[in-house]
């Protein structure tokens, strides 16, 4: 996405490297990038840019920040530096959530939007491997704040960035007035549904839209749509929108659609499981069964959603049924969309109860592969696109200078993209996060 202007998103995340590499921070426990240099020694580096993966390859972090990177023959590890032999394993950047939401929610329901619940959250989605959550909607005071705390080089959770409220209004005045109190919290981005719920109810009017944007942008801020049918995301490319944050589900898109993303410069998010989670639940999941998943859930949430209760609302209700067959349209466009050059960043819009965080990036990425796209495309989609997409500067690649977010895996997942699932450690900022 490029934008005619420079956006609030990247202030905090352009502060000088000198500053950083001066800081002083103790640490006591795992080894940690603050005691001076980590360097990791021997892995194959999947580095989330369009190169190759490196073999035999090194990664060097200083006081959070990515210090060196490369073949193991051409590195020189700092002298004082600690070294993790990582031979066999797999590095690759932490993942990147382009659309999820960090709020209120405990177990299956919500009311606790608190510093402490978002922490939790944010440490979730961190042990899961995703090192960065773009927060589109329902922001409140407490997430801007741990947004404003993280740029530091002691940080061992997740980041978060934030919309604010999804904007609503029945007046152009309403309108701005919501942009303009979102833009005065610190957004980073401006969050608007364009959607009728499968006919349930009414959509935005296109005239608020457009002074939507028109006011998003006068703040200097970024647009993210929640839209659904092929003829909105026409409407809201023309008019300015930043970044289509679900997928086209009534129909399948044409060459004038792809044509005009290309050309507008703006970038797709599928959230495939967001449909997923819509109406999976009419019976017993797979992924219940899924050692991977079961050890984070509360066993009390898999209980209550396997209820006979349950699973007969799901069964007999019509939305379910209804985006059950928007998640084929849907998974057909990846492939469209692919073959088209659009850019694809991957999102899951996990955070709302039974959208699983952490876990469900996982199967993002999974059922993107299956849509078509191959495991490097996929896991690209996750690191570097979408930090791209996002405008985030200095996460979702192993570049020298960004932040030392990785993931250490056991199993390569260019073979089966499966593997993503075996982590052995995740570090953000260089920081081992806790298991």
């Amino acid at each position: 996405m490029t934008l005619p202007f420079k956006t609030t998103l990247e202030i905090p995340l352009i502060a000088p490297l000198a500053l950083l590499f001066i800081l002083t921070i103790s640490f006591v426990g795992s080894l940690s990038a603050n005691t001076g240099s980590i360097a990791f020694v021997g892995a194959t580096i999947i580095d989330g840019t369009a190169s190759a993966p490196l073999q035999d390859a090194v990664i060097v972090i200083t006081d959070g920040r990515i210090r060196s990177v490369g073949p193991r023959s051409a590195v020189t590890i700092p002298a004082n530096a600690q070294q993790i032999d990582v031979s066999g394993k797999v590095i690759m950047p932490g993942l990147v959530n382009a659309h999820g939401h960090v709020g209120n929610t405990v177990g299956l329901g919500t009311g606790a939007y608190t510093t402490e619940n978002l922490l939790r959250q944010l440490s979730l989605y961190a042990r899961y491997g995703v090192t960065t959550v773009y927060s589109l909607g329902g922001d409140e005071e407490q997430g801007y704040a741990l947004r404003n705390s993280q740029f530091n080089a002691d940080l061992d959770r997740a980041r978060i960035f934030v919309a604010g409220s999804v904007v609503l209004g029945d007046t152009e005045a309403a309108i701005r007035a919501e942009v303009n109190r979102n833009a005065d919290m610190g957004a980073n981005y401006i969050k608007v549904r364009v959607d009728d719920n499968l006919g349930a109810t009414e959509k935005m009017p296109r005239l608020l839209f457009d002074a939507l944007v028109d006011q998003a942008h006068i703040r200097r801020l970024p647009v993210a749509v929640h839209l659904f049918y092929l003829d909105d995301a026409k409407y809201i490319l023309n008019a300015g929108a930043d970044l289509i944050a679900h997928s086209v589900r009534d129909m399948p898109v044409d060459r004038e659609f792809i044509d005009l993303i290309n050309a507008k410069n703006v970038c797709y998010i599928p959230t495939l499981t967001r449909e997923v989670s819509t109406f999976v639940y009419e019976s017993v999941p797979g992924f219940f069964a899924d050692p991977y998943f079961l050890k984070e859930v509360e066993p009390a949430i898999i209980s209550e959603l396997s209820t006979p209760e349950y699973q007969s609302r799901m069964q007999n209700s019509a939305a379910a049924q209804g985006y059950k067959v928007a998640l084929t349209v849907a998974m057909d466009n990846i492939q469209r969309l692919r073959e088209g050059g659009v850019r694809i960043a991957m999102g899951t819009d996990t955070g709302p109860p039974a959208r699983f965080q952490g876990y469900f990036e996982h199967m993002e990425m999974h059922m993107m592969v299956d849509a078509g796209m191959s495991p490097l495309e996929a896991i690209r989609a996750a690191t570097g696109v979408a930090a791209d997409c996002m405008n985030a500067g200095d996460v979702g690649t192993l570049e020298p200078g960004k932040w030392g977010d990785l993931i250490v895996l056991g199993a390569n997942p260019l073979d089966n993209i499966e593997n993503t699932k075996s982590i052995e450690s995740v570090w953000i900022a260089g920081n081992r996060v806790p298991e």
